[in-house]
């Protein structure tokens, strides 16, 4: 059976340059909607975090205002998440993982990678793991952050000269938290020496592909980027 990692954020903060903890998690639609997809598609799912804390969802990805007016799609999702409560309650250790044990590594977003998975040696290396053994890495909105530690023998990035993408610049600002954070995740990933697309309009779905890496720029995005993975592993 084909068997994916999500891999989760364990904060339930993201600190602001100015010290301010803000609270967070993962988004929900971003863990939700590809759990749903690799579900239904019979993959073996193992959800774990850092340390192995309980996750924390996001309380503003179940807000009409972050789901284009509909109460409704936030209840949706709470349900499901709720439906799942037994996997999420008892994550595995994510720095006791291997990718020798698994098909794919894939990271949701909301602010929460930020703080741990991006500052995280350990990930970077587990990331490594999937990389050198061909095996693919997928992340969705923030969730490339986690890929920033991913580092080679001589300190190089993994995925210098890779296109990808992730939440832009303009969509932090949207959500009015791009004057305040300490670094944009656009702007990281371009230093690092990554080639950056996003849609035509902010908030659109866009999912690159680039070799084993696999991302998406933001929530609209979860669904195909967890459609266009689970295509190519059973192909």
């Amino acid at each position: 059976m084909t068997s994916v990692l999500l891999a989760v954020t364990g904060s339930d903060h993201w600190t602001f340059a100015d010290g301010t903890k803000h609270p967070c998690g993962y988004w929900p639609e971003e863990l939700a909607e590809p759990h749903r997809i690799f579900r239904e598609a019979g993959l073996d799912i193992t959800v774990a975090t850092p340390g192995g804390v309980v996750p924390t969802a996001d309380e503003a990805g179940f807000t009409p205002e972050m789901n284009n007016g509909s109460a409704e799609t936030g209840q949706k999702l709470r349900g499901y998440l709720a439906g799942i409560a037994g996997e999420l309650s008892t994550p595995k250790v994510l720095e006791e993982q291997h990718a020798g044990d698994f098909d794919v590594i894939f990271v949701p977003g909301g602010h929460g990678p930020m703080e741990d998975l991006a500052a995280s040696p350990a990930f970077g290396a587990l990331v490594r793991e999937f990389a050198d053994a061909g095996k693919p890495v997928a992340a969705v909105c923030h969730g490339p952050a986690s890929l920033l530690p991913a580092k080679d023998d001589a300190g190089k990035w993994l995925f210098e000269g890779y296109q990808l993408t992730a939440f832009t610049n303009i969509e932090e600002g949207q959500v009015g938290y791009a004057d305040r954070a300490a670094w944009l995740l656009e702007d990281r990933l371009k230093e690092y020496g990554a080639t950056f697309s996003n849609a035509d309009q902010p908030w659109g779905p866009h999912v690159v592909v680039d070799r084993g890496l696999y991302t998406g720029q933001n929530p609209a995005s979860s669904q195909p980027l967890a459609d266009r993975l689970v295509q190519d592993l059973t192909a």
